[in-house]
């Protein structure tokens, strides 16, 4: 069974993966030269991943 503990180890790793996986992407991307806005009304890539 999976416990709640556990399910918060799991979020935790994956979001510290997906920060450091976004910081390395953004070092290698092409600029377009637009500004983009930071959408926060959609679920983090790390919650995506603890609900898959």
């Amino acid at each position: 069974m999976i416990t709640e503990d556990k399910i918060t180890e799991i979020f935790c790793l994956a979001d510290d993966f997906c920060k450091y996986f976004s910081s390395e992407l953004k070092k290698h991307q092409l600029c377009d030269g637009n500004k983009h806005r930071n959408k926060p009304g959609r679920l983090s890539d790390a919650e995506v991943i603890t609900i898959m």
